[in-house]
C-alpha cells in the first residue's frame, strides 16, 4: 500500500474526533492538515522492535528513567498530529497512562523508514519535530542502513545543531540517555 492523503484539508480536532482506524496496521497522521496513511513493513517493525525494546529495557534497568512507547498521536499544533515510530519521555514529562490521546511532544522521537512517508520524515516532520521542541530525532534508513540522529547541543538550543550518521558498524548513544547503547546493527536486521 503505498501512501495516502486525503483531498481536503482538517484540522487536529477533526482528526482526533475520527478515532483509531480498525485495521492497527494501518497508520494515519496529520500532516500539515493532510490526513496521511501509510502500512509499515516487516524490516520497518523489526527495526522500530529493537529500538523501543532496548529503550524498554533501559529505562526499567534504574528508577526515573522515563518511559519509552510506540506510536502514539503527539498533538504539534492545529495541522499536525504526527505519529512517531518510537517515542520516549524523560522522567517528570511521562504523560498520566490514563490520559486520552493526543500526547505531548516527546523528549525523544523515532521515524523508521516506510517507502511511502520517507519523503515526510525527512522533510516536514523532522522541521516540525525541532520547531516543537524534540530535543533529539533518530531517522532510520531501512533502505540505506543508515540511521540519521539530530540533537540539540543544550536544552534550549532553538535548532538540532548536532547531528550524526550511524552505519551498522556503529552503536547509537545518547546524551539523553546515560548508559543506553544499542549497535546500529540490531536496528538494520543484522544482528
Amino acid at each position: 500500500m503505498g501512501v495516502v492523503t486525503a483531498t481536503a484539508e482538517m484540522t487536529a480536532a477533526e482528526f482526533l474526533a475520527l478515532g483509531l482506524t480498525e485495521r492497527p496496521s494501518v497508520r494515519q497522521e496529520l500532516i500539515n492538515g493532510e490526513v496521511v496513511v501509510s502500512e509499515a513493513t516487516l524490516k520497518h517493525n523489526r527495526s522500530q522492535t529493537s529500538i523501543v525494546g532496548t529503550l524498554w529495557q533501559w529505562t526499567h534497568a534504574t528508577p526515573e528513567r522515563g518511559q519509552a512507547g510506540v506510536p502514539l498521536d503527539v498533538y504539534l499544533d492545529e495541522r499536525n498530529v504526527h505519529v512517531p515510530d518510537v517515542v520516549w519521555y524523560r522522567h517528570g514529562r511521562v504523560p498520566p497512562i490514563d490520559d486520552p490521546p493526543p500526547y505531548p511532544v516527546p523528549d525523544l522521537a523515532v521515524e523508521v523508514r516506510s517507502p511511502s512517508t520517507w519523503r515526510y520524515d525527512i522533510g516536514v516532520k523532522k522541521a516540525n519535530y525541532e520547531r516543537y521542541g524534540v530535543a533529539e530525532l533518530w531517522l532510520v534508513d531501512t533502505a540505506a542502513d543508515v540511521l540519521l540522529v539530530f540533537r540539540r547541543s543544550q536544552p534550549k538550543a532553538p535548532t538540532f545543531d548536532v547531528s550524526r550518521e550511524l552505519t551498522a558498524d556503529d552503536t547509537l548513544t545518547s546524551p539523553l540517555l546515560p548508559g543506553f547503547e544499542l549497535p546500529a546493527s540490531r536496528v538494520f536486521g543484522d544482528a
